[in-house]
């Protein structure tokens, strides 16, 4: 490990598990001071900070729901009030949806993309307008193999991540002059819990890894390094970008032959 990120606060939201968890971790071990956000598992939020406690790093808790702009409002104040300014903006924070598209009411729809589009849009906002008056800051977006691709019923996740890549390339053009870089990441299956919960079948585990070119599910640690590396000085040059991390999954779009 390196101190590429000495000294630096970042914020990560979503992060009492799967990749937050991971990327949280993975920025505070070499040298940035983590902001760990989480909505309602602080359990889990704990453990991020104990483990990145236990290795010598450092972090700290602020719970928010990124799906209520006033909540937005409060995380912004506090981080840069009272911990220092923001050099480094992961959004991972997502929210759910797995009902078919006949079933999704707009209630559910408003709810996926309060969190997914418009806390993103919003907290993105707040956080690139101090960075702009500072001309430095990187942030960098969580997508999905499911913006370019599609499985059944998840039509309302798959809308609002088509929004945060379309959102990525508009916002980088904006900030650029400001030197400030939007990138996003875009996960294919990862072992996290929300991959779990709709595919709780060890065989069909097994089988949707051997259609993975692969051969297997990744791990949050990958995609944390990729998150790092976008926000990094090797990374300086790339701007406006989407890093597909789904072991060739999206290269399959055809399906087997």
């Amino acid at each position: 490990m390196t101190d590429r990120f000495s000294n630096q606060v970042v914020l990560v939201t979503g992060a009492s598990r799967g990749i937050g968890r991971a990327t949280a971790l993975a920025f505070a071990g070499e040298g940035a001071h983590a902001v760990i956000n989480y909505r309602a598992d602080e359990d889990g939020a704990r453990q991020t900070l104990q483990q990145i406690e236990a290795a010598g790093g450092r972090g700290t808790l602020l719970r928010a729901d990124v799906g209520q702009p006033v909540e937005i409002e409060q995380m912004v104040e506090k981080v840069e009030g009272q911990i220092g300014p923001i050099r480094v903006l992961v959004n991972n924070a997502a929210a759910f949806n797995r009902d078919s598209f006949l079933d999704v009411t707009l209630d559910e729809f408003d709810r996926v993309f309060a969190t997914n589009v418009r806390g993103l849009f919003y907290l993105s906002q707040l956080v690139a307008r101090r960075m702009v008056a500072r001309r430095e800051g990187c942030i960098i977006h969580l997508s999905s193999i499911l913006a370019r691709v599609s499985v059944e019923s998840r039509t309302v996740y798959c809308a609002a991540k088509g929004a945060v890549e379309s959102l990525t390339r508009a916002m980088a053009l904006d900030l650029a002059s400001h030197n400030v870089r939007v990138n996003a990441v875009a996960p294919g299956l990862i072992v996290t819990e929300a991959l779990l919960a709709g595919m709780r079948d060890p065989a069909r585990q097994a089988e949707i890894q051997r259609f993975i070119p692969n051969g297997r599910f990744g791990d949050p640690a990958q995609t944390a390094e990729v998150i790092l590396f976008l926000a990094s000085q090797a990374g300086g040059y790339v701007n406006g970008a989407l890093i597909p991390v789904d072991g060739g999954l999206g290269a399959r779009e055809a399906g087997p032959l």
